[in-house]
């Protein structure tokens, strides 16, 4: 627990702690490494509550520990699905917002993909194409940036 002025420590999170998290985020930096593979891994970090009766607020963070945006729902850890878009939004909001580019980009259009579930249910980077570029389109599911010849 701690006062209002007194701004809490982050603590790296350990492998194991969050497990749905955790397989989330090893997809995601996947397609990081494929993307932009001079940065290091993203990882989740943990600050402590304000109060003794919340759970902690976890990050996605760059490797260097910066952060953007919210924590990471309690309640997404309650599936894969879950977890892997919640993981995705945090992780695309920290990248994007912490270093001043949009990612991921398709190749097709270079235009930033957005995390959307496709026809098969799976979470995947939709890229809204353009009308002079082309048309809005599923490129690959999270984690398969790779596979897809990117």
């Amino acid at each position: 627990m701690c006062a209002f002025f007194d701004p809490p420590e982050p603590r790296r999170v350990a492998p194991g702690e969050y497990p749905a998290w955790d397989q989330a985020l090893a997809l995601l930096n996947r397609d990081l490494a494929v993307t932009l593979p001079r940065l290091e891994p993203l990882q989740l970090l943990a600050l402590p509550p304000y109060d003794a009766d919340e759970p902690e607020y976890v990050h996605v963070a760059l490797a260097n520990g910066e952060w953007h945006g919210n924590h990471l729902a309690p309640h997404s850890q309650d599936s894969p699905a879950s977890a892997l878009a919640s993981v995705a939004d945090a992780a695309q909001e920290t990248v994007v917002e912490r270093l001043w580019q949009a990612w991921p980009l398709c190749p097709e259009h270079d235009l930033g993909m957005h995390p959307r579930e496709d026809a098969e249910g799976r979470l995947s980077w939709w890229c809204a194409g353009g009308s002079r570029r082309g048309s809005a389109h599923v490129h690959a599911a999270v984690g398969a940036l790779d596979a897809s010849g990117t």
